[in-house]
């Protein structure tokens, strides 16, 4: 089935001059970038995107290192692309993560770990309409669908 996610290349993914590669892994996957936009994140979304983390003693620091520098925002689609992006993005802490995932090959942090991905397909969702637009959100047909999955997967 086709879900949306999102995922944030962090300040630690920017300032290290990566964010290029990071898409790539994503589009060589096949999934499709319905959604991108380069921005400066403000106190009250980063309130809202991490409440659930605001009563913990490092959200200062999050909050911090996610004003460092703009962030890239991306919307990616694909057939369960919410566990696929989480696969690919691997464990939090980068010195945990296995190689080959983002945080694998480019992180050693627990907190700059270069990729923010949605956990779940309802967080996709709320994550989408929280940082884009309806009118940033675009849908077209890749033309190399079939080579990518079997039709069948997908849900019209």
């Amino acid at each position: 089935m086709l879900e949306k996610t999102l995922i944030i290349i962090k300040p630690s993914g920017v300032q290290r001059e990566i964010v290029g590669e990071v898409i790539s892994r994503f589009e060589r996957k096949g999934l499709r970038l319905a959604g991108l936009k380069m921005v400066n994140l403000t106190d009250k979304i980063l309130n809202e995107h991490y409440a659930h983390l605001a009563d913990k003693p490092f959200f200062p620091r999050i909050k911090q290192s996610m004003t460092v520098s703009p962030v890239v925002i991306i919307c990616l689609e694909g057939v369960e692309a919410v566990s696929v992006v989480r696969a690919m993005t691997g464990v939090t802490n980068g010195r945990n993560a296995a190689a080959g995932t983002v945080r694998g090959d480019f992180s050693m942090s627990n907190q700059e770990n270069i990729i923010h991905a949605s956990d779940s397909v309802e967080n996709g969702k709320i994550e989408v309409k929280r940082f884009f637009a309806d009118t940033e959100i675009f849908d077209y047909q890749k033309v190399n669908l079939s080579f990518i999955n079997n039709l069948e997967e997908i849900n019209f």
